[in-house]
């Protein structure tokens, strides 16, 4: 007697089928759909406040060489002569805060640097906008350098 192809036999050859091309397709989905999920989610964060920074330790970078650094008399580091390592954002920021505080205090800005640098400078200091949310001494050389420029801008007038 001749075998019949039932539903079930069809059922059954389907589900082999499907079983010897599931993991290619779920691994394709992946590589699809992941980057697109990914991107989507990182669009929808660009409309919210970033979070807050958090002080996690900085890769650890070379000193700069002997005579880039700057300081005052009084113990204040006015120069750091290395690239200034800054994004605009943390840059704008630094520089508005540093203007806001000579603008406070009155007179010459120029005769407000150092004064200004010294508060960021002071162990006591609370990380705020014009240390980029970290204290001082966590700072890298090239961050140093991008307050010191911020401030000298605010100085100029030119934060923008």
């Amino acid at each position: 007697m001749a075998r019949s192809i039932t539903a079930t036999s069809l059922a059954y050859i389907d589900t082999v089928r499907w079983r010897r091309y599931r993991s290619l397709v779920w691994v394709t989905l992946a590589v699809v759909g992941f980057p697109m999920i990914a991107s989507c989610a990182s669009a929808d964060r660009q409309d919210t406040a970033p979070p807050p920074a958090t002080l996690e330790p900085l890769p650890a970078t070379s000193p700069p060489p002997p005579g880039a650094i700057g300081v005052s008399p009084g113990g204040v580091t006015t120069k750091v002569d290395v690239p200034a390592d800054s994004s605009q954002d943390e840059y704008a920021l630094a520089c508005r805060a540093a203007k806001q505080w000579m603008t406070s205090r009155g007179g010459d800005p120029h005769a407000q640097i150092e004064p200004y640098l010294a508060t960021l400078q002071s162990p006591a200091a609370k990380p705020g906008k014009g240390t980029f949310n970290r204290p001082w001494a966590q700072l890298t050389p090239g961050q140093q350098a991008a307050v010191i420029v911020a401030v000298q801008a605010a100085a100029d007038d030119q934060c923008g």
